[in-house]
């Protein structure tokens, strides 16, 4: 059985900063990370439908359409993961994770959507960077996936409710909706000692009985190096 659950979509950024924490703990302990789905483009399919009303009813929707389009492509991305995870195992999924991630994030080019301006193939640069086999990019339009990343998300809001975004991690999976938070969201990666103190804080509240909420508003934009 894994240590933690991860639930990701490779579009968030404060995801993807977090996933660092927690793949910075795993090198300095023995944490077995599983990669679960969480996709954004699901989760806010009734924020869309109310955006979509907006629109038809002559105002300004809540949410811009580019960020519709963002969680489009990424629920491609976590289809290929799914496929990945069904055929090569979970630690295929991090690297691809790690992948996409550093494309997206780290080194600033974004998505390749058409709102962006944005022009290269994404998902064969990750597939090659986390030495995966280029024919999985066929799983990014099939929708046979979907019904397995409608489940995680159900599971993973299950877990926590349904007033949070990404991440989600359950640190203990013997008692997962006890144990389960949104967060930590940071807008930089902790290293070395740093990312251990914090990782056991954020897991003591965790796993506390009785935590019902834990936050404060942003303060800073997301930093990845």
């Amino acid at each position: 059985m894994p240590d933690i659950e991860f639930f990701f979509d490779p579009v968030c950024p404060w995801a993807w900063i977090t996933s660092r924490l927690a793949v910075e703990v795993a090198s300095q302990r023995e944490l077995d990370i599983r990669w679960r789905f969480i996709s954004l483009q699901f989760v806010n399919e009734h924020l869309y439908a109310e955006d979509a009303k907006a629109v038809a009813e002559g105002r300004e929707p809540d949410r811009p359409p580019t960020y519709r389009e963002a969680t489009e492509f990424t629920l491609g991305l976590l289809r290929i993961a799914a496929a990945i995870d069904a055929s090569l195992g979970n630690e295929a999924v991090g690297r691809f994770y790690t992948a996409c991630g550093e494309i997206i994030h780290t080194s600033g080019r974004g998505l390749p959507v058409a709102s962006s301006g944005n022009d290269f193939d994404l998902i064969g640069e990750a597939l090659a960077a986390a030495e995966l086999d280029d024919a999985l990019r066929s799983n990014f339009d099939n929708d046979s996936w979907d019904e397995q990343l409608r489940a995680d998300a159900e599971t993973a809001l299950g877990r926590t409710g349904r007033d949070v975004g990404t991440p989600i991690i359950t640190f203990d999976l013997e008692r997962p909706d006890e144990a389960s938070l949104f967060g930590p969201v940071i807008s930089r990666i902790p290293r070395g000692e740093e990312a251990l103190r914090l990782w056991d804080a954020v897991e003591t509240i965790a796993r506390t009985p009785g935590i019902a909420e834990f936050k404060r508003s942003l303060r800073s934009e997301p930093t990845f190096t």
